[in-house]
């Protein structure tokens, strides 16, 4: 089975959202989770999602579940107190509802509702070929990497960098395993599967995604994704959808 964990454990400091984590905040009158969740909904390769969700939220989630009809979500379970954990969490109820040893797993951001059905495909395509899939975008600008004190350290050649984002993919087994001796090594720090899977020596392979998969983190991030998404109604009314 394919199955997506979607992570929305966080509260979102960085949004200045007063009363409702970034996740939940609507667009075009649906919660930002939702637009997300119907990327997977959707597809027809997806089998199964499970939902990590932040803790005081989790009824809220079931009556969004139950009110969008979105039928594929199997497990909501209860974030951490880290995206590691929260991935963690959701991993763990993948394997309940599904085979440790078969399965794949999409991890995606709750947040990031511009993935495309391809790039959904091509993970899946990429992990049954390579055994993972990160998904990322080109540099399209110079990268530098500083120092604690910000003084540059390296420019990277720009035609050799590229921008991780989601959904990372792999297979159930692969990704749990390595969560589990994570916890065991008392490690709590992975920013993302991709960081953990290359710490412990795994060979990760790309996938291109769209450009404007872009996290929602800031309030600029969240007026772009809504314009983004206004431009997708409008070609698609006015007949420039492709």
């Amino acid at each position: 089975m394919k199955t997506a964990v979607i992570f929305a454990g966080g509260v979102g400091k960085r949004m200045h959202s007063k009363d409702i984590p970034k996740q939940f905040l609507k667009m075009h009158g649906i919660p930002v989770i939702v637009h997300t969740i119907n990327l997977f909904q959707d597809s027809p390769v997806i089998d199964n999602i499970v939902i990590a969700c932040v803790k005081p939220y989790i009824s809220y989630m079931n009556d969004l579940v139950n009110k969008y009809n979105l039928t594929k979500v199997k497990r909501i379970v209860a974030g951490g107190r880290n995206g590691q954990e929260s991935i963690f969490n959701g991993l763990k109820a993948a394997e309940e509802i599904g085979d440790r040893n078969k399965d794949i797993v999409l991890i995606h951001d709750g947040v990031r509702p511009l993935i495309t059905e391809k790039t959904i495909e091509d993970n899946i395509e990429s992990v049954k070929k390579y055994g993972s899939a990160i998904t990322s975008i080109k540099a399209k600008e110079t990268i530098l990497v500083v120092d604690d004190d910000e003084s540059i350290t390296k420019v990277p050649d720009r035609s050799h960098s590229r921008l991780a984002r989601a959904p990372q993919s792999f297979y159930l087994n692969d990704i749990l395993s390595a969560h589990e001796k994570a916890i065991s090594e008392n490690k709590f720090d992975f920013v993302d599967s991709c960081s953990m899977m290359t710490y412990y020596g795994k060979r990760l392979y790309l996938v291109n995604g769209p450009q404007e998969n872009i996290k929602i983190t800031t309030p600029d991030d969240f007026y772009t994704v809504r314009a983004l998404l206004d431009a997708k109604e409008n070609a698609q009314i006015y007949g420039f959808e492709k």
